[in-house]
């Protein structure tokens, strides 16, 4: 599902180049469960935007599902994301001005999907909120909040799944609602998770586990 090779990102701080990634190479398989793990700064966030387009690495041959998505351009990586491509952020990024529902069918609307509204109450059923899809995010709770995130990021039925720190926020009893969800979704739907996390109950639970260190692979 994902190829990296000599992965490597770059930034000017200072004046002077400060380089973030090294080296970085690595295969996702299809359907596996795979956490990314290391301490603060070693480059994991950064790592997880790359791999799902969102930013523009300075050295790589990345592949996608198959494409290439290196030499993209932001409107076609834009294309290659909708279609493939479902994000949970630590900060949940859902819409202030729109309800639950209207959150998890944004994906929906922008392609265009038939049947959109069904869906999205089943997936906010699925999480548990279906008595909650008319509530905005303010009328949530943190975990309410993350699990409206994580329905959203299904809608499109992603091929993929990155997750930045999803349990990051969270009390323990929530945190252990959304492992669950995630391991039981990733199963059910058969698509590929990738995530970011510190929690290590999480990534126990993960197939496999890719520790980073000062911007490497160790």
């Amino acid at each position: 599902m994902i190829i990296a090779e000599a992965l490597e990102q770059t930034y000017l701080s200072g004046g002077r180049p400060l380089t973030v990634l090294r080296d970085i190479n690595l295969a996702i398989l299809a359907r596996e469960f795979v956490a990314i793990t290391g301490p603060s700064g070693s480059g994991k966030t950064t790592l997880l935007g790359l791999l799902a387009g969102l930013d523009r690495p300075t050295k790589v041959i990345l592949r996608l599902d198959g494409e290439d998505i290196g030499p993209l351009s932001e409107d076609s990586r834009a294309r290659l994301r909708a279609e493939k491509v479902g994000f949970v952020f630590q900060t949940f990024q859902l819409l202030p001005t729109l309800t639950a529902l209207e959150n998890v069918l944004v994906p929906m609307e922008l392609q265009g999907r038939n049947g959109k509204v069904d869906r999205g109450r089943q997936l906010l059923e699925k999480v548990g909120l279906g008595d909650r899809s008319h509530h905005y995010p303010a009328q949530l709770s943190g975990g309410e909040q993350q699990r409206v995130a994580i329905a959203r990021a299904f809608a499109n039925q992603p091929k993929i799944l990155f997750a930045d720190e999803p349990t990051g926020s969270l009390d323990a009893e929530n945190g252990r609602t959304i492992i669950d969800l995630l391991v039981e979704l990733n199963r059910d739907a058969g698509t590929t998770l990738l995530l970011v996390t510190h929690d290590p109950a999480l990534a126990e639970r993960a197939n496999r586990t890719i520790r980073l260190a000062g911007g490497a692979i160790v």
